[in-house]
């Protein structure tokens, strides 16, 4: 499925959503400020661990396993069922290049109970309140978060996301332009970042 060398590392990340009046809520989380995205807000996940490795498996399960895997060691949450929503392939010009799959899934009854080392911070948002203060300058978000938040923002409720269907889709991330001109561009379109609130222009 992944045309990125295998010697990158994979990583898988959990959407968690749960039903809200109106439509539905994600669970994102504050990193600290120190560490892998210190201080930016983002979905539960990690890296692929040894012990997530399958023989003979595609890397997708393997993500998937560590997804389920991170989101209990971070927000202390059980997860079965995941739903593959997106694969994400890092640009060039970045020091840690990791390619990441993100998967949407069903928040269980149980509520989160945040690691202390690795959660600064954790809140059920509406995704378009989850922009709105991107917009705002009050949050930091990656353009994969910020891309999923738009992509989810159009659905009306969990229960139509999380049966969306179809493919994955696959972002590979080039970065274009610097300062006063940067944006990311994808098939799907571009991501314009130069300053806030962040636009999404469709190809």
């Amino acid at each position: 499925m992944s045309t990125l060398p295998h010697s990158l590392p994979v990583a898988g990340t959990v959407v968690l959503l749960r039903a809200a009046d109106p439509g539905f809520e994600v669970l994102l989380m504050r990193r600290p400020d120190r560490g892998s995205f210190a201080g930016a807000w983002v979905f539960p996940g990690g890296k692929v661990e040894p012990a997530d490795r399958r023989g003979g498996d595609e890397e997708v399960e393997d993500a998937r396993r560590a997804a389920i895997r991170e989101t209990y060691e971070e927000v202390g949450v059980v997860v079965e069922e995941l739903v593959a929503f997106s694969e994400w392939h890092p640009p060039v010009e970045v020091p840690t290049r990791i390619h990441t799959w993100f998967f949407l899934a069903a928040a269980p009854a149980a509520d989160p109970s945040p690691s202390e080392d690795e959660v600064a911070e954790l809140v059920w948002v509406l995704p378009a309140e989850a922009l709105a203060r991107h917009g705002a300058g009050e949050w930091m978000l990656y353009p994969p978060t910020w891309m999923t938040l738009h992509q989810l923002s159009a659905f009306t409720d969990a229960a139509s996301a999380l049966s969306s269907g179809g493919a994955v889709q696959l972002f590979r991330t080039r970065v274009v332009g610097s300062g006063a001109a940067q944006a990311f561009a994808w098939e799907q379109g571009r991501l314009e970042a130069a300053e806030l609130p962040w636009r999404f222009l469709p190809a």
